[in-house]
């Protein structure tokens, strides 16, 4: 079981939740009615964007998530072109995450 510490840019605690590994973090989101904006859940629109800290490295996303993390404007090309990323805070997509057996603090954008 491991710990999802859900904060905003500013540093409030929003919720923290337990997860099981596995879990989809957006489905966690949701049920803990933490203040995510999302709107497809498939990974196309980008709106679930979040910050990770606690996510071993190194991330390997799919082609998919780095170019919608890359259209929403949250990374660049270089990035974007990279199949391997070692990012201490990496943004990911909160619908395309699964919980690991790692604790983490995942910062919501304030909108």
């Amino acid at each position: 079981m491991s710990r999802i510490r859900f904060v905003s840019e500013s540093g409030v605690l929003l919720n923290e939740s337990e997860a099981m590994a596995g879990d989809n973090l957006l489905d966690i989101a949701r049920l803990a009615d933490v203040p995510l904006h999302w709107r497809c859940g498939q990974g196309t629109c980008g709106t679930c964007k979040v910050r990770i800290a606690g996510m071993a490295a190194p991330q390997r996303l799919g082609g998919k998530e780095r170019n919608v993390l890359l259209r929403a404007g949250a990374i660049g090309a270089e990035l974007a072109a990279s199949k391997e990323w070692n990012e201490p805070e990496p943004w990911r997509l909160a619908c395309h995450l699964e919980v690991t057996e790692e604790d983490w603090i995942v910062c919501c954008p304030d909108y």
